[in-house]
């Protein structure tokens, strides 16, 4: 599978504007620019936490599909906000375990400009 074809059945990552900029053998990155209606508050552009946790979800399974070959339903995921994302925020995701039935992903999440750490997640996806 793609990476074209794994965005085209996510329009909710489309609509937030979540990108991936690489992915190979188990890793994947991803961005996302933020924009005021992805800000949980009106006086700064401060990315909500479904934000982030979309951002590493999504780049989490991309890291997954690249070794399975098909779509991975996420079945848990724990994510730890260690800052605010006050910009634009990456992801870098790398693939753990891939079972025959489950699959678990770590990812970081920074802030793109001062390169701050916002998030860290473990991702655990179905690939059976």
């Amino acid at each position: 599978m793609d990476v074209d074809t794994f965005f085209e059945e996510m329009p909710f990552a489309d609509l937030l504007g979540v990108e991936v900029t690489e992915v190979a053998d188990g890793h994947a990155e991803g961005r996302i620019e933020m924009r005021p209606e992805l800000s949980w508050s009106d006086e700064t552009v401060m990315a909500h936490g479904g934000v982030t946790f979309t951002l590493a979800d999504t780049i989490g399974g991309a890291a997954l599909v690249s070794l399975v070959d098909q779509p991975v339903p996420t079945i848990d995921m724990r994510i730890d906000y260690l800052e605010a994302g006050t910009g634009d925020l990456r992801a870098e995701a790398e693939v753990v375990r891939c079972g025959d039935d489950v699959g678990v992903v770590d990812v970081d999440v920074y802030a793109v400009e001062g390169d701050a750490h916002v998030a860290d997640a473990r991702g655990v996806y179905k690939t059976g």
